[in-house]
């Protein structure tokens, strides 16, 4: 004699057979079963949300191979639990049927990267062909996924070199923007400070020039009887002593002098006429020299 009842567990349900042929669907608690009429459990179906992860491989339209990870969410119809039963022997091996069929008919098509590229339009047309073929069957698909895409070793190695090439490209130029960026900074910072160093040069000689006419004035207002051009020639004298006595009171200096000319005929004012004389060629050159380097 068979069980006199079953108590099918929740989100299960049992399928109810009498004499072999389907009766009816035993929902969860207690059913109980009537042996003398040959009632007895034919199979427990679950209604919960079933997943199946599905691996295919496949090749690419730029001939790379690579394996496809799809995880497929499906649950059985409440009012087509005889369909779900009856009608298909194995549910996993009819879902991985279909999925191998989508995916080796999409996949050959694109390339590689495009594949990664049209993951979700992979997975919607996978679950539009599930759902279509299996609703037939009283399954409902909730949800297909492409969860991995993985091509060989060798290629994914190949695609990080590449990667890597292009970093590599990319960093070369700029630094390279950065060095050039530098050099020109650089010679900008120059010139400008050549070009304050010149002004502030021409100021300075300015500056000097207004004070030795300052002085000539004073001189000739003190002393009379004495020309202009003797009271610069002898302050030019005097700063020119005054320069040598610095000179002297250094001990690192490193410049050189080279004898000028003898007290002749005209006794130290000839000396002196002829010292004026080079100085005065030596500022007219000096000024002849900057006057084409500004031009």
């Amino acid at each position: 004699m068979g069980n006199l009842w079953t108590c099918p567990r929740e989100e299960t349900v049992a399928v109810i057979e009498r004499f072999g042929k389907y009766s009816h669907i035993a929902y969860p608690g207690c059913n109980c079963l009537n042996p003398l009429c040959g009632e007895g459990v034919a199979g427990i179906l679950s209604l919960r949300v079933q997943q199946l992860e599905v691996k295919c491989e496949t090749k690419t339209k730029d001939n790379v191979f690579v394996t496809l990870v799809v995880s497929v969410q499906y649950q059985v119809r409440r009012d087509h639990t005889f369909d779900a039963f009856y009608k298909l022997t194995n549910s996993h091996s009819q879902i991985s049927s279909y999925v191998f069929d989508v995916v080796r008919a999409s996949v050959p098509k694109m390339n590689l990267d495009d594949v990664f590229l049209e993951k979700e339009a992979i997975a919607r047309s996978i679950r539009n062909e599930l759902t279509k073929s299996m609703g037939t069957f009283g399954f409902d698909i909730l949800q297909a996924l492409v969860n991995d895409i993985a091509p060989a070793a060798k290629v994914k190695e190949a695609m990080n070199d590449i990667n890597a090439a292009q970093r590599l490209r990319l960093a070369a130029v700029e630094k390279a923007e950065a060095s050039k960026v530098k050099v020109v900074k650089e010679a900008e910072a120059e010139a400008e400070a050549k070009y304050l160093q010149g002004a502030g040069v021409a100021r300075q000689r300015q500056a000097i020039v207004a004070g030795l006419q300052q002085s000539v004035r004073d001189f000739k207002e003190s002393v009379t009887g004495v020309a202009a051009h003797d009271v610069l020639e002898l302050m030019l004298v005097t700063q020119y002593f005054d320069m040598l006595r610095e000179v002297g009171a250094n001990a690192k200096t490193n410049t050189v002098f080279t004898p000028g000319p003898s007290v002749g005929e005209g006794g130290a004012c000839g000396n002196a006429a002829e010292m004026l004389g080079d100085m005065r060629r030596s500022m007219l050159e000096a000024g002849c020299v900057q006057s084409m380097s500004r031009a």
